[in-house]
């Protein structure tokens, strides 16, 4: 799943540190979501928007497509 988390955060002028305060994760986890190696838990992405005051699918970007 690719994500906007990058964007969000240097549109606040945050560090990956800053933003992993904010959100009571590592910074570690704030860099594998950005590098698209973590998915974050559905409790964790809501954080995230709930924090930049979007919604979860302006931050992460899914293309799957249901199926007939």
């Amino acid at each position: 799943m690719k994500n906007r988390l990058k964007i969000y955060r240097d549109d606040r002028g945050w560090s990956q540190g800053e933003l992993a305060r904010r959100l009571g994760v590592s910074r570690q986890t704030i860099n594998a979501v950005e590098t698209d190696k973590y998915d974050p838990s559905l409790p964790l992405a809501l954080r995230m928007a709930m924090l930049f005051g979007t919604d979860v699918t302006d931050i992460f970007i899914d293309k799957w497509e249901p199926t007939e």
